[in-house]
């Protein structure tokens, strides 16, 4: 009996192993598990195929295999701001008693009332003083310091998850794949280039050299007999709309083959990209799915897509629906 016993648990066991063998080898063999099969998924899969395989007419070598990446509403989510704005609103909370007067100036008045939606009604100039206040002053090395620490500790206001949880699973494994077939992957964001330099090895394997973002102005100067970099609250570069391809023309040197966005401050990155000779590719995430994430495009106040969608289809972008798409969303289950 205990021998029999014994034979069926090594049996059952056998088929527990063989399956688990069998899902594996089919997992390894798709490049992008978590996205359904369809005319997107394929679309991506035939590109890299056409542009890496060697002899092939459409064959690029790997020196000019540029992908690029924005980062807010395409890595990693953006509602219900973008991240990097509930930061700098920790950091005046955080730094509120040094400053009394803050109570009574804004925007910081609002943002210690808990009313961040009338800090931003003074538009551009009140953002340029939350982040005079809360991005510069410093070194580079503390600025990112302070970002990492802020990471290890905030969560979504909504899904109460860190924020490097927030990010998309089958945007990974495309940065992964492509990496895997020769391209070099960049970021190209609107966000803070510092910011986004703080996380982006860690989180997405791009390195902070390939990060491309929105930058303040910088000084060399000595502290306590050390040289260190000063950051300015001067505006250097906005990369957003023809800033992307003004940012990527500045510090890669090369115009990507492959560029992926979420939104209409995305159109000319995509449009620069693809309309360069041979083949290119142009990915658009639209967020169709309000159930796992947040559903919204035309009339959004973030991530707002509405030029770059009715462009899509003359222009021959690949657009991704996420409902539609995606098997998951984010690494460790939905919002």
């Amino acid at each position: 009996m205990k021998f029999q016993r014994l034979l069926r648990i090594l049996t059952t066991l056998g088929i527990a192993l063989a399956t688990c063998a069998v899902m594996a080898g089919a997992q390894a063999s798709d490049p992008l598990p978590s996205w359904n099969d369809g005319k997107t998924k394929q679309s991506i899969i035939s590109f890299v195929e056409k542009t890496t395989k060697q002899g092939a007419a459409g064959f690029v070598p790997p020196e000019q295999r540029i992908a690029t990446f924005d980062n807010d509403g395409t890595l990693w989510a953006e509602k219900p701001v973008y991240f990097q704005l509930l930061y700098a609103i920790d950091k005046v909370k955080e730094q509120a008693p040094k400053h009394p007067e803050w109570k009574q100036k804004e925007p910081f008045a609002s943002i210690l009332k808990g009313d961040p939606k009338k800090a931003l009604a003074g538009g551009k100039p009140a953002l340029m003083q939350l982040i005079a206040a809360t991005h510069t002053g410093m070194t580079g090395e503390e600025f990112q310091a302070s970002v990492k620490r802020w990471l290890a500790t905030a969560r979504h206001p909504e899904t109460n998850k860190p924020y490097t949880q927030m990010i998309y699973q089958p945007m990974l494994e495309l940065l992964k794949y492509l990496r895997a077939n020769g391209f070099k992957t960049f970021i190209v964001s609107g966000g803070g280039i510092d910011f986004l330099r703080a996380f982006a090895e860690k989180t997405y394997g791009i390195p902070p050299e390939q990060v491309v973002g929105s930058s303040l102005k910088a000084k060399y100067e000595m502290r306590n007999g050390k040289p260190v970099i000063v950051k300015l609250p001067e505006v250097n570069l906005i990369d957003d709309k023809a800033g992307k391809p003004v940012g990527i023309y500045q510090h890669i040197g090369r115009r990507p083959i492959f560029a992926a966005g979420n939104s209409d401050g995305d159109f000319e990155m995509l449009q620069w990209t693809t309309t360069g000779d041979g083949d290119r590719f142009g990915l658009l995430v639209h967020h169709t799915d309000g159930k796992r994430e947040w559903a919204y495009d035309r009339d959004s106040h973030v991530g707002q897509l509405d030029k770059a969608l009715a462009a899509a289809p003359k222009a021959g972008w690949t657009v991704v629906n996420m409902k539609n798409d995606w098997k998951v969303i984010f690494p460790l289950g939905n919002r």
